[in-house]
């Protein structure tokens, strides 16, 4: 197989956003909040940490401190635990880089958990919009110096946010089975990323 780069998904595939925001809130209603993100991310362009934030108001009624607090820090939220091993095996075959609904300062607290630096961390703050917004993928293909083929292989649990537009782009698409994952069209499926990166070791 040919593989000339990996872009991940990062809350949700990479790190257990659910058991982040159960270790700071308790059991919750975790569909509510993260369909009210989407619904916030299709408005106005605000930072991933103030959509954190007003999700929490809305849908935990938290007070505004206490969820700016959590959506500041939702990169350190604990990463899956096959997720630091797998990525520093597949780094090895091919560049792995995130697209993310996420902030730069989120990229710095996930990268500080893994305890290494993905070769890109392109982000809705920098793009200005949310995926499945296709203008994601079009500002790593840019920034990563690498075409839309066959060769890019896209990885999430999300089909809703991530595998669809990864399709319509002529990508590889791999899904990922974890907590909370919403399955649809792919190429490759797999239970964790260290089944993944097993498999691209063959």
């Amino acid at each position: 197989m040919s593989i000339a780069l990996m872009t991940f998904d990062i809350f949700g595939t990479v790190l257990d956003w659910r058991a982040g925001l159960e270790r700071e809130l308790g059991e919750l209603d975790f569909d509510a909040v993260v369909d009210r993100q989407a619904e916030l991310e299709s408005e106005q362009f605000r930072s991933y940490t103030e959509i954190v934030a007003q999700s929490l108001v809305d849908e935990v009624g938290l007070s505004e401190s206490e969820a700016a607090r959590i959506g500041a820090n939702a990169g350190q939220w604990p990463l899956f635990p096959d997720s630091a091993d797998a990525l520093r095996r597949l780094r090895a075959i091919a560049p792995c880089a995130a697209i993310t609904n996420s902030d730069h300062a989120h990229g710095a607290q996930v990268q500080a958990q893994l305890g290494f630096a993905l070769d890109g961390w392109i982000c809705a703050e920098e793009v200005r919009a949310y995926k499945p917004d296709i203008s994601m993928w079009r500002a790593a293909s840019r920034r990563l110096g690498v075409p839309f083929s066959r060769d890019w292989w896209h990885v999430s649990a999300y089909a809703d946010y991530d595998l669809a537009t990864a399709r319509a782009l002529g990508l590889t698409c791999v899904f990922v089975r974890r907590p909370h994952s919403r399955l649809g069209p792919a190429d490759v499926i797999v239970t964790d990323l260290a089944e993944l990166a097993e498999l691209v070791s063959r």
